[in-house]
């Protein structure tokens, strides 16, 4: 068993940096007398290569001074980017998993990636260029939810009775210590599960009735200010491309300019702390590599963040013609955390979202079609031109199935004459209504033959659309668990209590007021665990609280009472 300390890769840090002008964060106790050592030997650990490790190695080189050199992301797969993947090709079919939706108050993702150029021109930042597709190519749906006669669903009116008002005021009204183990049913009448509504506010954010009350609370409190446009959801941003290509890709083209390493196939499967009782200082990484492990030494004034948990742990793909085969075991980021949790309460309660795989899984999967006429019939049926429609719900759907047609291509490398769809069902368990087999159990044909059930196109568009389809299917078991009915202590905050130099980061780090599920939570975890610990001046930007502004709740109520 080795001991190493990474040392310098790639390119260096331009001679301006702060690291080389003395303007490094400093941290400690007295920052005074570990000044001079934090500039030239500090280094960063950080565990995953999601979007809150890269966020962080640039925060760590934005703000913190550091060198990137001195910054290493241990990843468990080959592949980087954790959840944000995508990847595929035109013949054999496109994959992935998920696409996430920004919004205007999206504060530190924006600020990241302001810096951040794209791939297609230097010249122009990711934020800028999510900001002007907005303008240019916004949502304007008009066809959000689909009945169970193929109709589409008026949803002017958001279908709430009296009851349903008053209990949705309450729970956004109640203190969130009263919500400690409490799930959403738990606040609602049966009738609020089949409003418009609900059926839009589920299938855009996944929220299940049996999923927790107090994150449901936090997603109302953080998004009321999106209630009047939220069936057309034109309030909604989205990137370019796959957030694969318009983000990751960019930003860790960043971050390998400056040097930073990346270490593949890298499982990081313990930590080990300084002596004494709950001790925050980390002393020791131990790494597995090829079937070897290694121990790093880390210094007092080193930084480890980790990446605690995984939403697309253990995910399996399918074929066209094929199931997805059933999960593999946790992977390392779920036993990391519950080896560091044993003993330690402030680390959290990894338990609480691992265990629950029925109540936390759903299933997606991407089309890649050789002939249009499936976006030119669905543009037809939504009376929405290709990427203007937005998601589009069968309320009938025993799978609760919704498809999105996004903005073409959807891929960097996608040729002209080959389109890319994506769709989900968060009900994968129950049978079908065309078919009689559970979507876990369904080939990515069979999958395509439900949806076209739903959309009732003539019987020859429907052939075509099956004779020149590609799709894969990815069961997801623990895509929502961030979601499970919880205890606010079952995350560990960012930096917990007494540590010195560890952070946690991502989906399972406890940001208050914050939403998971999101990729400005796992930035601003990034950006607050790098301000923390380096004990910088520059904080994240507070979180938009729109419930906190009259206009803002006028306009909710005024929504809410449509009929």
């Amino acid at each position: 068993m080795g001991r190493c300390r990474p040392g310098p890769a790639g390119d260096q840090w331009p001679t301006d940096s702060p690291a080389r002008t003395g303007k490094r964060g400093r941290r400690g106790p007295d920052p005074r007398t570990r000044a001079t050592r934090s500039v030239v030997m500090a280094k960063a650990y950080l565990v995953g290569s999601g979007i809150a490790a890269l966020a962080a190695a640039a925060f760590l080189i934005r703000d913190g001074g550091f060198d990137g050199s001195d910054i290493h992301l241990f990843e468990e797969q080959m592949g980087i980017g954790g959840s944000l993947d995508a990847g595929g090709t035109a013949e054999a079919g496109y994959t992935m998993r998920g696409g996430r939706m920004f919004e205007a108050e999206f504060r530190c993702t924006y600020d990241l990636l302001s810096g951040i150029p794209t791939l297609d021109d230097p010249s122009v930042s990711v934020t800028q260029e999510i900001l002007a597709g907005h303008e240019e190519f916004a949502w304007d749906d008009i066809a959000r939810l689909v009945d169970g006669d193929g109709k589409i669903v008026d949803v002017g009116s958001m279908g709430f009775s009296e009851r349903d008002r008053l209990e949705l005021v309450r729970c956004l009204a109640i203190p969130e210590a009263h919500l400690d183990d409490k799930r959403i049913t738990d606040c609602f009448g049966e009738h609020f599960f089949t409003t418009n509504f609900w059926f839009m506010w589920c299938t855009t954010f996944a929220f299940q009735p049996w999923h927790s009350a107090i994150e449901f609370r936090r997603y109302l409190r953080r998004f009321i200010h999106l209630f009047p446009e939220f069936g057309s959801m034109s309030g909604i941003h989205r990137t370019r491309y796959n957030q694969y290509d318009s983000i990751v890709r960019p930003l860790t083209a960043w971050l390998r300019r400056h040097g930073v390493t990346i270490h593949p196939g890298c499982t990081v499967t313990g930590l080990g702390f300084a002596p004494g009782v709950g001790s925050g200082t980390v002393e020791t990484i131990t790494v597995s590599r090829a079937g070897q492990d290694e121990k790093i030494a880390v210094a007092p004034d080193d930084l480890v963040l980790v990446t605690n948990g995984s939403m697309t742990d253990a995910s399996s793909r399918g074929t066209h013609t094929s199931p997805p085969p059933p999960p593999s075991q946790r992977s390392a980021a779920w036993l990391l955390w519950h080896r560091l949790a044993r003993g330690r309460e402030n680390f959290g309660n990894p338990g609480a979202f691992d265990k629950h795989v029925k109540e936390s899984r759903w299933e997606s999967f991407t089309v890649t079609a050789k002939d249009p006429v499936f976006l030119d019939a669905l543009a037809e049926f939504s009376g929405r031109e290709t990427g203007r429609g937005g998601l589009m719900t069968f309320t009938d759907s025993n799978w609760l199935l919704t498809v999105v047609a996004n903005r073409q291509p959807v891929y960097r490398d996608q040729p002209e004459d080959v389109s890319v769809w994506w769709g989900y069902g968060l009900f994968p368990g129950r049978a079908g209504n065309s078919t009689p087999k559970p979507m876990t159990m369904c080939s990515g044909r069979e999958i395509l033959e439900e949806v076209l059930h739903h959309l009732r196109f003539d019987d020859r568009t429907r052939a075509r659309v099956l004779d020149t389809s590609t799709v894969i299917p990815c069961l997801m078991p623990y895509i929502t668990s961030q979601f499970l009915n919880r205890r606010r202590d079952d995350r560990p905050d960012v930096v917990p209590e007494g540590s010195v130099n560890l952070a946690f980061i991502g989906q399972f780090a406890e940001v208050p007021d914050d939403v998971v599920f999101t990729v400005e939570y796992s930035v601003r975890t990034a950006w607050t665990a790098v301000s923390q610990l380096l004990h910088l001046d520059k904080r994240p930007p507070a979180v938009y609280k729109g419930h906190h502004d009259p206009h803002v709740l006028a306009a909710a109520l005024e929504t809410m009472h449509r009929r």
